[in-house]
């Protein structure tokens, strides 16, 4: 995996770019061109994977299968268009029992799909560009809402769903805002600004007038931008006044904000995203809920270039399971001299071993 700005000779593409519905956009084995590399980054695309013959035996399984992903946006497509097109009427309405065995499904099957991995989440969502920023973050919000759940005791399956329901639906507020705003390249002047946040309270007007949906998840889209400091919108609640629901989204949320590609900058790789969660750890977010989120998504995505503080370079090779931010390298430099037999090495047992850079922070990005 490999910052797509640091690439300087033709190297081949080792797995698929996609975009959001899940078509291919470039296969794997295509040779990445200056040209093509130049088309990657004005779509947004960050990171790819290329082929490196040291390499070969590090396998990267994605959350979703592809047949979930398309079914997720498919429904959210289908859910959120109805907006957009009631717009044009007087009354707009969220008709969520036509679709709520489908939203219902979709939901379980990704429960389903992160309870049966061993390894915390890495999305890949540096390989799909986005045709729609706000149906590929609601899925992603879902997808890390739901890992955060289950790291919870608490939580029964009932709930479960109904956090991946409102975790799907957080951001349907924002069908009512002018896609030119939502769109925007270049930063929002203030009343902009607060037109979008305007989406928090569009979203639960639609959600809790529809009786099939639990009035929790009409709460998901309005709290989702609290924080315990009372510093958020659209109330500024503080501390319990926010429910749960609202607060574990709000983790996911900005998480996935600064780890996605965007058009105005470039995406954050997961320790990074971390850092941010980090310092908002206490005043913005609870500890308990971003450190459980730590440990259920992967810190440094395997196939990651990184160094170490003793001048080895490597690559990660496999997670840790229950130590993200610890994971098994594949040693392929010393000190800048090839190795000649790559060898493993396993971060857990040896505490004095940290990592001092990754592919991104080398190159400038």
């Amino acid at each position: 995996m490999v910052a797509v700005s640091s690439i300087k000779e033709d190297v081949k593409l080792a797995k698929n770019v996609f975009n959001n519905k899940g078509n291919v956009l470039l296969k794997t084995g295509a040779t990445l061109t200056t040209s093509i590399l130049n088309r990657l980054q004005m779509l947004g695309i960050t990171y790819v994977y290329i082929e490196d013959g040291r390499t070969d035996d590090i396998w990267i399984q994605p959350v979703l299968t592809e047949e979930t992903r398309r079914e997720a946006i498919q429904v959210m497509t289908e859910a959120f268009g109805q907006v957009q097109q009631d717009l044009a009427t007087e009354s707009i309405r969220f008709s969520f029992h036509k679709i709520e065995k489908k939203f219902y499904s979709v939901v379980r099957d990704i429960i389903a799909q992160i309870r049966d991995r061993r390894e915390a989440i890495d999305l890949l969502t540096h390989l799909y560009v986005h045709d729609d920023y706000v149906f590929s973050h609601s899925l992603n919000v879902t997808i890390y809402t739901l890992a955060l759940s289950m790291k919870m005791k608490n939580l029964t399956a009932k709930q479960t769903e109904e956090i991946g329901i409102g975790a799907m639906l957080h951001d349907v507020g924002k069908m009512i805002i002018p896609s030119h705003i939502l769109k925007k390249p270049s930063r929002l002047t203030e009343e902009e600004f607060e037109l979008v946040k305007k989406h928090t309270e569009y979203g639960f007007e639609l959600l809790r007038k529809e009786s099939s949906l639990p009035l929790t998840s009409a709460h998901c889209a309005w709290q989702h931008h609290e924080r315990l400091n009372g510093t958020g919108y659209p109330r500024g609640l503080k501390g319990n006044e926010i429910h749960v629901y609202g607060k574990m989204i709000g983790v996911a949320d900005v998480y996935d904000a600064v780890t996605s590609n965007r058009v105005y900058r470039r995406a954050m790789l997961p320790h990074e995203g971390m850092e941010i969660l980090y310092a908002g750890s206490g005043s913005q977010f609870e500890k308990d809920y971003v450190e459980m989120f730590r440990r259920a998504i992967v810190m440094y995505p395997t196939g990651l270039t990184v160094w170490l503080n003793d001048g080895r370079k490597g690559v990660v090779s496999r997670q840790n399971e229950y130590i993200s931010d610890r994971p098994l390298l594949l040693i392929l430099e010393e000190n800048g001299t090839d190795v000649q037999d790559p060898y493993e090495v396993d971060m857990t047992a040896d505490q004095t071993l940290f990592i001092t850079e990754t592919d991104t922070t080398l190159s400038g990005n």
